[in-house]
Formats: C-alpha cells, structure tokens, sequence
C-alpha cells in the first residue's frame, strides 16, 4: 500500500512538475508501481496474505471468545503449565 501512495505522489508531482521530480525520467516515477505490482505477486505466491488473513479472524474469534466468557463471568482460560 505504501508503494503505491508513493507512487500515486510521485505522478501528481511529475505532472504538476513540482520540485525534483519534475526532472526525473518517467521510469523513475512509475517504478513504485512495479514494485507494488512485483510486491502483491509475491504476497499472494507465497502465502503471506492468506497467513495473515487467518492470523486476523483467528485474533477476532479469540477476542470474541474471551468476550463471551467475561459476560458470562467465567473469566478468561489461564494457560496450563
């Protein structure tokens, strides 16, 4: 995500051609969004989103959990040693 805002300020200041950048090669400019595209490719080869989609619902049902068991006034499960 932040490869692409950086991207998305770079091309505003190109085109408004507005300090340094103005002078840059386009290349330079686009190069962030072939690093984000090149970044989501891997994310989604390797598995890398998928983990932390299951690590986020996992946090949220844990959350939930321990919400029920406060409202029901059983506590929370203390880990065995």
């Amino acid at each position: 995500m932040y490869l692409l805002l950086a991207g998305i300020l770079l091309l505003a200041l190109k085109y408004l051609e507005i300090g340094p950048v103005a002078v840059w090669s386009w290349w330079a400019v686009l190069s962030p969004f072939a690093l984000a595209v090149a970044w989501w490719t891997w994310a989604d080869w390797s598995g890398y989103t998928k983990r932390k989609a299951v690590e986020r619902d996992n946090a949220r049902r844990q959350a939930r959990i321990d919400r029920t068991r406060e409202q029901l006034g059983l506590g929370t499960k203390k880990a065995k040693s």
